[in-house]
């Protein structure tokens, strides 16, 4: 699943994959930014790179399906 998170003041978003359910995301998303006791939230990619996001910075998360492998040009 592809994850994109727009960040406050910034001209461009976070974009990873990840194996993760989009209902695993969106939980671990909600109790962060509910308790506002959380600094950063963490997420994991498919590669098992980690990102730290601070919960005060995020604008949007955009939660989209499973992208295939991309073939051929963009136009």
């Amino acid at each position: 699943m592809e994850v994109r998170i727009g960040i406050v003041q910034s001209p461009r978003e976070i974009n990873f994959e990840t194996d993760a359910a989009p209902d695993e995301v969106r939980a671990v998303l909600e109790s962060a930014l509910a308790e506002g006791k959380q600094p950063l939230v963490s997420f994991t990619d498919s590669k098992g790179k980690q990102y730290l996001v601070p919960t005060a910075s995020i604008a949007y998360v955009e939660l989209g399906g499973d992208s295939g492998r991309k073939v051929g040009f963009v136009s």
